[in-house]
């Protein structure tokens, strides 16, 4: 695919995608919970409509009328065995989240997923399920899928302190542990996004969290509730970016999650010099707000520590920012980076230096020497949605030259109106 170049300046306002983490989360809770669950501005994705299909194939009834989702759960009890192998397409928080969630049925379930998927790492979450007396384990006794899980009505609580920074994995064991019989510590080893712990507290559950320590005693009971989506912040991290570093530009993003534990981006542009107005609004219960973005002076600086699990999924684009400001910046701490869709400390870095930034892989993360003038070239997503969108906005710092996007189909899996928005802004 050719893509976009010779920017001329961004302007206007966009509404960004719903938020995909607490779309999966919402269709979960809602089939785990007892009674009618209305999901409105669900994100229909890739991605997400993986996680609707997959609870469908376990007998939940789902609803989806375009504009709102109705989600008939019967609590955990309603789920059934489905009758086949069940689809994880490429999501990860689909089965990572939803092993946790099978951990107490009393049925075997074979789960499977796409080339891409089958290669990430799945102990972090089947041994710690197996401490609860869950029988998990991969193809050929590895952690790779296809995943066989088998429950059991008699799940144990779990003290555990995480070995990885990861939302994911905590919240399968919080699915895990809302069936147990007592209470359940996990100890973070950072703090990770919250949507999971929120939304049992929406759906009626009882959870306990003070820095880094969670308890949940089970087994308990949900209820269906009202969800509202606001957009994704990792989506509009794309703009947030684009606005800043193309000339002549000005971006209103408007209803964007703006959830504390994925602001990490915010803080990051802040601190590099970045032009970046966030008016929040007021009385809902997902936080969300209005974002303005407009070309800036950026110079670099130390990304690493606590921050950045607030901002996994934005690293690559905070990476192309990295490119366009004066000076050395670092990113530390990242090695979740190398398990995502792809080994996105190795695959930015490649792609990137095709369009001649100046960016090198480390162990943990990537340096990056900017200001960089980048110029036209060949460059491939890898499969991975989230390279996709960064080769596109780079592209369009490419002035008298083309640039070529194998696997553009990727983007789809989380920003299926990505080309479309961009084209609406640009001059």
């Amino acid at each position: 695919m050719k893509l976009k170049t010779n920017s001329k300046g961004l302007q206007g306002f966009l509404e960004i995608p719903k938020d995909k983490s607490i779309s999966h989360r919402s269709i979960m809770f809602g089939s785990i919970a007892e009674g009618v669950t209305e999901i409105h501005n669900f994100l229909h994705a890739k991605d997400c409509l993986s996680t609707i299909n997959a609870l469908k194939a376990l007998g939940v009834e789902i609803k989806d009328t375009g504009s709102i989702i109705y989600v008939y759960g019967k609590g955990f009890k309603g789920l059934k065995k489905p009758k086949a192998p069940v689809d994880m397409g490429n999501s990860g928080t689909t089965i990572r989240l939803l092993s946790g969630i099978l951990a107490g049925s009393d049925f075997k379930v074979t789960l499977f997923g796409d080339a891409s998927l089958s290669k990430r790492p799945m102990n972090r979450i089947l041994l710690p399920l197996q401490k609860m007396g869950v029988i998990a384990s991969g193809i050929n006794n590895t952690e790779f899928l296809p995943l066989s899980i088998l429950g059991t009505k008699n799940l144990k609580p779990l003290y555990y302190q995480m070995k990885v920074a990861s939302a994911q994995v905590k919240s399968a064991l919080l699915f895990a542990a809302l069936q147990a019989q007592g209470e359940s510590v996990i100890l973070e080893k950072e703090i990770t996004r919250n949507h999971t712990e929120e939304m049992i507290k929406q759906f009626g559950g009882q959870i306990h969290f003070q820095g880094k320590e969670i308890r949940l005693t089970g087994p308990q009971n949900l209820k269906g509730q009202k969800v509202v989506i606001p957009g994704d912040i990792s989506s509009a991290a794309f703009f947030m970016v684009a606005g800043l570093i193309i000339p002549n530009s000005k971006i209103k993003l408007t209803n964007v999650g703006l959830n504390e534990t994925r602001t990490g981006i915010i803080d990051v542009i802040k601190t590099m010099g970045g032009k970046i107005i966030v008016n929040s609004y007021k009385g809902q219960d997902q936080k969300s707000g209005d974002i303005v973005v407009e070309t800036s002076d950026l110079k670099a600086v130390e990304i690493s520590g606590a921050i950045i699990p607030r901002l996994i999924d934005e690293l690559p684009i905070i990476a192309l920012l990295a490119t366009q400001a004066q000076g050395v910046t670092v990113i530390k701490n990242a090695e979740e980076l190398k398990v995502k869709e792809s080994n996105r400390i190795d695959t930015l870095a490649c792609e990137l230096q095709k369009l001649g930034a100046d960016i090198t892989p480390t162990n943990d993360g990537l340096i990056i020497r900017g200001k960089t003038k980048l110029h036209g070239g060949k460059v491939s997503s890898h499969g991975d949605h989230r390279i996709g969108m960064v080769l596109q906005i780079a592209a369009l710092l490419v002035y008298d030259a083309q640039v070529k996007l194998e696997r553009s189909e990727a983007i789809a899996t989380s920003f299926p109106t990505f080309f479309e928005s961009l084209l609406a802004i640009s001059k």
